[in-house]
């Protein structure tokens, strides 16, 4: 069933308010105690980029390389307490990799003290896939990885799956008093008309497609290549949304090639379906998806670079590939779109070369 809560005006505006909240304060790093008390654990310690919570790389004696999360954010219990049952609920699982996490010293999947909240989970070895070049193949791999981790967050049970979170598909349609940050130009124009597209077009029907827990998050620089399959990491952003929701999210990101109707997008789309074959309704529906979602992370980062001009490099990590993909696929109409995501589920793996 859809999240009926997700579509309101308080939700919005409570996910709205943690994205526009400032990192947590530069605060002496208490990791190393951290990991020591409730991990009985002792390593070196990198900080990492985030932009929300303090993650950082610890070193074990032993060769183990983790990752430990804390924040002083009273909303982060609920997304920890999200990520780490995910996290669990995925160990054991086939055809994809996923990070395990490791329980504190009384069982706990994640600790709470004195105002500070965290978890630690091992880290996946492998290559980001924005580092790796981009053959059929791989976007074949990875679509099809991405279908078994949906099949398997299909079957768990997590907490806090319905809390806000502004990349949920159900505050797309307020996005649009974001556009006042974007620049001038053809991308705001790009964004108007794909957005409109989603409102008349793809929200009325979204409800009656399936509905599951989600990553929501797939991007280049949330799957990695490793020696064991594709992985996926960060799950910060998973929620109760559409499945299809994965596909499109990890689609938007590899619409490269404007010599092709999907830009490229249809290899990642031919492995996902090769496991879980799409409805007639997610193949009308998948193009302007696909779209909306390049336009949700292109007012959104825009937005978030205008409150946080220092971190903009890090912010708009993705909003140029964003730009690009919207522009190879702002002239496919509903009817093109459809039938270039009918044409890709239909072909064949391609050739490893």
């Amino acid at each position: 069933m859809p999240c009926a809560a997700a579509s309101t005006e308080a939700y919005f505006r409570a996910a709205a308010a943690i994205l526009a909240a400032r990192p947590d304060p530069a605060e002496p790093d208490i990791s190393a105690a951290l990991l020591k008390r409730h991990y009985g654990l002792a390593g070196s310690i990198a900080t990492l980029s985030s932009e929300l919570e303090r993650t950082v790389e610890v070193n074990l004696a032993d060769g183990r390389r983790l990752i430990l999360k804390t924040s002083t954010r009273p909303e982060a219990i609920d997304s920890f307490r999200f990520q780490t049952a995910a996290m669990a609920a995925l160990q054991g699982a086939a055809g994809f990799v996923a990070p395990e996490v490791l329980r504190t010293g009384s069982g706990a999947l994640m600790f709470e003290e004195e105002g500070v909240y965290g978890y630690l989970q091992s880290r996946l070895e492998g290559v980001p896939l924005h580092r790796e070049t981009a053959t059929p193949d791989l976007l074949f791999r990875s679509g099809s990885a991405l279908a078994r981790l949906d099949l398997a967050l299909e079957r768990v049970d997590v907490p806090a799956a319905h809390r806000p979170v502004l990349w949920h598909i159900g505050c797309w349609s307020r996005l649009m008093e974001l556009e006042q940050y974007l620049p001038y130009g053809g991308i705001a124009d790009s964004v108007r008309a794909a957005m409109a597209e989603y409102v008349e077009f793809i929200k009325p029907q979204i409800a009656n497609v399936t509905w599951q827990v989600t990553h929501n998050d797939p991007s280049p620089f949330n799957m990695l290549v490793t020696g064991q399959g594709v992985g996926f990491i960060d799950f910060g952003d998973g929620c109760w949304s559409p499945r299809i929701q994965d596909l499109a999210i990890a689609a938007s990101h590899v619409v490269k090639d404007p010599a092709l109707p999907l830009g490229g997008a249809e290899h990642l789309i031919a492995g996902y379906a090769s496991v879980i074959a799409l409805s007639t309704l997610e193949a009308s529906l998948l193009a302007g998806l696909i779209r909306a979602r390049q336009c949700a992370l292109i007012l959104v980062n825009y937005w978030r670079s205008h409150l946080f001009p220092a971190d903009t490099q890090y912010i708009k990590k993705n909003v140029s590939r964003a730009e690009h993909g919207l522009s190879i696929l702002a002239p496919l109409d509903g009817s093109a779109g459809e039938a270039a995501v009918v044409a890709a589920i239909s072909s064949t793996r391609p050739p490893i070369r």
